[in-house]
């Protein structure tokens, strides 16, 4: 009879072990929406490819949703659990009183990503040569033609009264306006840019990056109630970011453009890596996932120029540094 139920508790303590083994590695997936699709994001699909997600049990569905607009409808209405957008976006859901607003808790890169494309080719050129051009720029109140009105303004250009401002083209049909309009100058990302000067569309002449200093210009966030509910998800999420930009800091361009190609299947090797280039040498990418209060009070000072600065966007409430901090500190 004791051999029986010792035999029974040994096959219960096996099913136990069993069980316990299977939800420990267990997958989660995570819908994750991207604001735009940009070599600029690099570490990022450098995770998905070098399998950081699946190291820490999570799948991730990586999906475009083509502005800021749509990406932070898409976290607010529960069709992505988290969002890699601009920081402002939280910024401006919180002015709203909404109850379960959105939380930054990681930050991807931390200067502005685009270029000022010329449809002619100067050498020499100046930002002065803006002045009375007509200038294709992007959505208002978006990071792009935040950080580029401050850049004009720092050079003396008011860009709403020196230059002949376009803003009434969608994020995604800026590059096709632009070549097909009447526009001079555009704000381009890459690799687009550099697919236009390749292809002898326009021109690279200025980074906006370099000219406006670090700023948490694309982060991580998902509900502030989703962060509270997942923080083991969040946890490993970070992880993996962190993992990837240790890697792109340690590895050559070309390496990276190698490994995300299928990211950008109509963009040549040799395109990619000069884009990822440009972004290494200004130090576009960030090493670390923390978003620091020095720059978001950068951003606050960007946006408060452009006139889009909601009365209240508290850092302590709107950026959630432990997670990072503890990844960073382990």
């Amino acid at each position: 009879m004791k051999k029986k139920y010792g035999f029974i508790a040994f096959i219960a303590c096996s099913l136990l072990i069993f069980l316990t083994a299977c939800n420990g590695n267990r997958t989660t997936t995570i819908q994750l929406a991207e604001v735009t699709r940009s070599l600029f994001y690099a570490p990022q699909y450098v995770a998905l490819e070098n399998g950081y997600f699946e190291e820490e049990g999570l799948n991730v569905e990586l999906k475009t949703t083509w502005g800021g607009d749509k990406t932070m409808t898409a976290l607010l209405s529960d069709s992505a659990d988290i969002a890699l957008v601009g920081a402002e976006t939280s910024m401006y859901v919180y002015a709203q009183d909404a109850s379960d607003y959105a939380v930054s808790f990681a930050q991807l890169t931390q200067t502005d990503g685009t270029f000022l494309v010329a449809k002619q080719p100067n050498d020499d050129f100046v930002w002065e040569d803006l002045r009375d051009s007509t200038f294709l720029g992007q959505r208002k109140g978006g990071m792009p033609q935040m950080v580029g009105e401050f850049v004009l303004k720092k050079h003396a250009i008011d860009p709403h009264s020196d230059l002949n401002l376009i803003q009434n083209i969608d994020f995604a049909n800026i590059p096709g306006a632009f070549v097909s309009g009447e526009a001079e100058y555009v704000q381009l990302f890459e690799p687009t840019a550099s697919v236009f000067e390749k292809e002898g569309k326009g021109h690279i002449v200025a980074s906006f990056g370099e000219e406006s200093g670090h700023v948490p210009y694309t982060v991580y966030m998902a509900k502030h109630n989703f962060i509270n509910e997942n923080q083991e998800v969040i946890n490993k999420f970070t992880k993996a970011i962190y993992k990837a930009q240790q890697w792109v800091n340690e590895n050559k361009s070309k390496d990276i453009a190698t490994l995300i190609q299928t990211y950008f299947e109509d963009t040549d090797l040799d395109v990619l890596t000069a884009s990822i280039d440009r972004y290494k040498s200004q130090g576009s990418f960030a090493t670390d996932p923390i978003l620091g209060e020095d720059e978001w009070n950068n951003l606050q000072q960007i946006m408060e120029e452009a006139g889009e600065l909601p009365n209240n966007a508290p850092y302590e409430e709107l950026v959630n540094t432990t997670i990072a901090e503890e990844i960073i500190s382990n």
